[in-house]
């Protein structure tokens, strides 16, 4: 792997690890895109028109797995849920002005394409809660024709492959899709600018922290407790990297929960019912932020108005450390816990909620340790096998935090006898086994075991309650695993 710096579509150098601070969130895109949900009558149109007009639009024609678009790809995970891929970097527009580049004290740096920010908010198609995953941009992935990198490098490497903006960004998106799983619908990409823009015209902001925070890379200089930012302090609240304990994870934390506070601000009535406000968000976008042209803001509308937006849970993928490689600072990607974790937000797929729990003499089933606990699989294997099912050799897996029943397309009724005794465990579909295969994860999940009969046999005496651990060992229903934290409640704060 090479370690000399990448070129950009600019022709500069891509700077990585310490020389790129400028992590940006995008608290206001989702007000800004839907500030105009709640307007009514004439005026709502008119907030429609003028704001699509105002937006940079990019055709992007990305391909999926069976060659069609992304927007009619027929094999999209999710159905009719919506994926839209939030993106921040240090791009700057066009019409930028030296004034405007003075106040963010970035005059002297001539931005960069690199995407310092990546959330893909998920929007389930029956409405309820959405869920805001975060991308840290040191992951360490593939990328299709340019080996293993830093995600944050995708869409450079797109755009100087001659592809321009449209041509990063479909490469960036088939990066984020061939990681996580997930069909990207849309985009929503915004500069340096635009942020500042968006987040001035909202006006201050309000956040809590457990702890003082200062950095004089990022700027930020705030005590503990309550703090009112401006424009300026929010840039540097979402840029801190440093003095943070686990450096760009913590700072997805930040970003995740600047959004949802910029988004119970851009929906209250003090934003929506202001003109002045609104006409200050609409002329904050335009060259400083870029959609596809797929982008249909009714759309949004509608999708929209059946969320709360001011209750986005967040969440950021699996992750197994941060380690050095090449002399990066890189963030390792929990591969093998991704499927589960999408599953857990999306919901399984429609062919396994529908099928009914196979015989278990008809399951033939293997286990795999992946939680590095000695013996863990023999253990479950001849657990499975005093419960009746057609146990395979046990063997290792490479070390994941999530407990999985990988099982081929077909055998949903399988797959769900083997749930039906590991509670916790979480069924996913998968195109690399040829048959269940159970893997156990450091999370501990693993076969249930009935509790042991009392010493002595049946006696005439009433049972005392059940102990903890008695009742612990029982079989239980598989807990829903929680995808992220909620900041809807005014007042919460983080570290």
């Amino acid at each position: 792997m090479p370690t000399e710096p990448r070129a950009t579509a600019l022709g500069g150098p891509v700077r990585h690890g310490r020389q790129r601070r400028r992590g940006l969130v995008l608290p206001t895109i989702g007000g800004a895109l839907t500030m105009a949900l709640l307007l009514t009558g004439g005026y709502a149109a008119w907030s429609y028109e003028q704001l699509d007009s105002s937006l940079t639009k990019v055709h992007v024609a990305q391909s999926a797995a069976d060659g069609s678009t992304v927007e009619d790809a027929a094999d999209d995970a999710d159905g009719k849920a919506q994926n839209i891929l939030l993106i921040g970097d240090d791009h700057r527009p066009a019409d930028a002005t030296p004034q405007e580049l003075a106040e963010l004290s970035t005059q002297l740096d001539d931005g960069a394409t690199n995407t310092d920010t990546m959330i893909v908010l998920h929007i389930p198609a029956d409405g309820g809660s959405a869920t805001m995953i975060s991308f840290p941009r040191d992951s360490w992935v593939p990328i299709p024709g340019h080996g293993t990198f830093k995600l944050n490098s995708a869409f450079s490497d797109g755009a100087a492959d001659g592809g321009g903006d449209a041509g990063g960004m479909k490469l960036l998106i088939q990066t984020i899709e061939n990681t996580s799983g997930l069909t990207i619908d849309h985009f929503v990409r915004v500069s340096l600018l635009g942020f500042y823009q968006l987040v001035k015209a909202l006006g201050p902001i309000d956040v809590c922290l457990n702890q003082a925070a200062h950095d004089t890379n990022s700027g930020v200089d705030l005590p503990a407790g309550r703090s009112t930012l401006n424009a300026s302090q929010a840039l540097s609240f979402v840029r801190q990297r440093d003095g943070l304990p686990r450096g760009d994870l913590d700072r997805e934390v930040r970003q995740q929960y600047f959004l949802s506070q910029e988004a119970r601000e851009a929906l209250s009535a003090r934003t929506l019912l202001n003109p002045v406000k609104v006409a200050d968000l609409l002329h904050g976008v335009g060259d400083a932020v870029q959609v596809d042209d797929t982008l249909s803001i009714p759309d949004l509308v509608s999708t929209f108005s059946h969320i709360d937006l001011s209750a986005i849970r967040s969440t950021t993928i699996p992750t197994a450390g941060t380690p050095t490689i090449d002399g990066y600072a890189t963030v390792a990607v929990d591969f093998a816990a991704m499927p589960a974790f999408i599953q857990d937000i999306v919901g399984p797929p429609a062919a396994y909620t529908a099928a009914s729990a196979a015989d278990p003499s008809t399951v033939h089933v293997s286990v795999l340790n992946g939680a590095g606990t000695p013996g863990g699989a023999t253990t479950a294997s001849n657990a499975l096998t005093a419960k009746g099912f057609v146990v395979g050799a046990p063997g290792d897996a490479p070390s994941t935090s999530t407990t999985v029943i990988e099982y081929p397309a077909g055998a949903e009724a399988q797959a769900k006898a083997v749930a039906a005794v590991v509670p916790g465990a979480t069924p996913v579909v998968s195109t690399t086994v040829s048959g269940m295969t159970l893997v156990l994860g450091t999370d501990g999940h693993t076969v249930s075991t009935p509790a042991p009969a009392p010493a002595g046999g049946a006696s005439s005496t009433p049972a005392a309650a059940p102990s903890a651990a008695s009742h612990a060992a029982e079989p239980a229903p598989a807990p829903s695993r929680p995808v992220g934290d909620a900041y809807g409640a005014k007042g919460t704060c983080i570290n």
